[in-house]
């Protein structure tokens, strides 16, 4: 019997081991790096999202004799009204589509109050006050930015 040829032999036990060790070092650096950007573009969204309704608002209030919208904010930025705030077909919709959603928790509802808490009430979603036209998420936590989701 002849030895077997070298050049047809499989990989050796103790490269495999070096392959494997290499990519779990690999893993160990990339993975971190895929989490923190999926927080960093939930936390863009909801920036970019908080700044849509927002001008909405602000717009609505200038085209509806100085009025912030009513507890009614998702109907009253969706649909067209009249300058008294009546559905009619003067003014909006002032979103497109349907209203927002806050990427950080998927939740559309809208807490509304005649003054903005202090910090957010836990319900998720939104808060709007109606009396200054103030609008935040309503959620606990901070953003890869070191703001709070409340404070953006």
């Amino acid at each position: 019997m002849s030895k077997p040829d070298r050049r047809n032999a499989g990989f050796t036990l103790v490269e495999l081991l070096i392959v494997v060790i290499i990519l779990g070092i690999l893993a160990a650096v990339v993975i971190p790096q895929f989490n923190t950007a999926a927080a960093e573009s939930r936390e863009a969204a909801l920036a970019s999202n908080l700044a849509t309704i927002r001008q909405a608002v602000e717009l609505y209030k200038v085209q509806h004799l100085d009025t912030f919208p009513d507890a009614q904010i998702i109907t009253k930025l969706t649909t067209q009204t009249d300058a008294d705030g009546s559905s009619g077909t003067k003014y909006g919709p002032y979103l497109r589509n349907t209203f927002p959603n806050n990427p950080i928790d998927a939740a559309s509802a809208v807490a509304t109050a005649g003054t903005m808490p202090s910090a957010p009430t836990g319900a998720g979603g939104w808060v709007y006050s109606t009396g200054n036209g103030e609008f935040r998420a309503n959620v606990t936590g901070t953003g890869p930015s070191g703001v709070d989701y409340f404070d953006l």
